[in-house]
């Protein structure tokens, strides 16, 4: 969530600390009348987020070398297997989709660059802490 975004909603949301006077009757605020609730808020940017993002580098390279993630279920398994990944605590990952391995950081949720199949042979991968081959 950006800064932005924080500042619009922290107006939307009142917060009760429980630090109030003993007896004392705070004002009730319907949902309506405070806006959507934080839940809703956090539920929504999460659905606005559409899958796995690539780097500018990962276009650059997923460019030179001719892969095509559009083709097929290819993002669709890349998604999958950033989510597998993030479930089981991963923070950097590869990821083998067919013929094409691509280094993925998990908790940013963004594809930091691609290797397309002739490249892998001889290919060593440093800096991460799983790989998922889906």
């Amino acid at each position: 969530m950006l800064i932005s975004e924080y500042l619009a909603l922290r107006n939307k949301i009142s917060v009760t600390t429980g630090n109030g006077i003993a007896g004392e009757n705070l004002p009730q605020v319907s949902e309506t009348e405070q806006g959507e609730s934080f839940a809703e808020a956090l539920q929504n940017k999460i659905e606005e987020k559409q899958g796995i993002e690539f780097s500018k580098h990962a276009i650059q390279r997923l460019s030179e070398r001719s892969i095509d993630v559009t083709e097929g279920d290819t993002l669709e398994r890349l998604n999958k297997a950033v989510e597998i990944a993030a479930d089981k605590g991963s923070s950097d990952a590869l990821v083998l989709v067919g013929q094409n391995a691509f280094v993925v950081s998990v908790k940013n949720n963004k594809v930091v660059t691609a290797i397309a199949q002739e490249e892998l042979k001889g290919s060593i991968f440093t800096k991460i802490d799983s790989t998922v081959i889906i």
